[in-house]
């Protein structure tokens, strides 16, 4: 879309035009005016190539809140691979006909490069602590001070009273909260639960990647966090991240990266189990040269 375009109009249905902002000034007045009527304002950002865990994020910000907003942005600064930014998936007209199922009160903002950095496509500095430390951290340098870069300047842009993000990406979660505490921006951070598919396969863009035939052997994964989640309440950490690795070591279609039971708040690796904490499990395989990632709640 050319810069100059402040609006694309398309028709999912024939009484029914859908409008989709590519410009923050024209959004932020019209928010503005909606703040000024006493509206809330709840917030789904996404890089498009939407599925059903997105539009369950976006019912929910519809059920809470008087006017959804849903960002569509793939953003440059958290890539730290240009040929991944290169072929992530960019269905802005498939994803606002999903989007215009659930309501035609939803406001599709869909920028520009420029329209969110200007001349400066560069990330800003954190600190977040041994938060990105761990997991995806290490092996994507810059990812996540890219991603929190990018939904600091959205919920400057929307200033929403709540923003809801999946849980599927845990760590990401944990990260944005500890960005609006830091810079204590007034919005309400909301985890939602992992969307799955019938057999337990965690939805995800990249599922569009995989054979039918490996989204169907790729519930193992799930299979293995259930039975991983059983087992320690009667093992050690150290035991049941054995088992699975061993469970994977067994399975000729996947390649482990990591498995690791973390402190549901740190993050930390843990060593002993402790009373009163909360634990989670943390997975990322490769299957048919696809990265996929999942975690439970121990």
């Amino acid at each position: 879309m050319h810069n100059s375009t402040k609006i694309s109009n398309f028709a999912p249905k024939k009484d029914f035009i859908m409008k989709i902002y590519t410009q923050q000034k024209e959004l932020k007045s019209l928010i503005s005016d909606y703040k000024k009527q006493g509206k809330t304002i709840g917030f789904v950002p996404t890089m498009g190539a939407l599925h059903e865990g997105h539009l369950s994020l976006i019912n929910r910000a519809l059920q809470e809140n008087d006017i959804a907003v849903v960002s569509i942005f793939v953003n440059p600064t958290q890539f730290n691979n240009p040929a991944d930014l290169e072929k992530y998936p960019r269905t802005l007209e498939a994803d606002a006909k999903k989007i215009a199922t659930l309501s035609k009160n939803i406001l599709i903002y869909a920028p520009t490069v420029e329209d969110i950095y200007g001349e400066n496509v560069l990330a800003e500095h954190f600190d977040f602590g041994t938060l990105d430390k761990v997991m995806e951290g290490p092996s994507r340098p810059g990812h996540f001070e890219g991603v929190g870069t990018v939904v600091k300047k959205l919920f400057e842009i929307v200033t929403p009273n709540k923003a809801y993000f999946g849980e599927k990406d845990y760590q990401q979660l944990l990260i944005i909260k500890m960005m609006v505490t830091q810079k204590r921006l007034p919005v309400e951070v909301i985890g939602c639960s992992i969307v799955r598919n019938e057999e337990g396969l965690a939805l995800s863009s990249r599922n569009q990647l995989l054979s039918e035939d490996m989204k169907h052997k790729a519930t193992f994964i799930y299979k293995t966090l259930t039975s991983a989640k059983k087992r320690f309440q009667s093992q050690t950490a150290t035991e049941v991240i054995a088992w699975v690795e061993g469970q994977f070591d067994a399975h000729p279609d996947f390649t482990l990266e990591y498995f690791t039971i973390n402190d549901a708040d740190t993050l930390q690796p843990i060593t002993e189990k402790k009373k009163a904490k909360h634990y989670r499990a943390f997975i990322v395989v490769y299957a048919e040269g696809v990265r996929l990632i999942d975690n439970i709640a121990l």
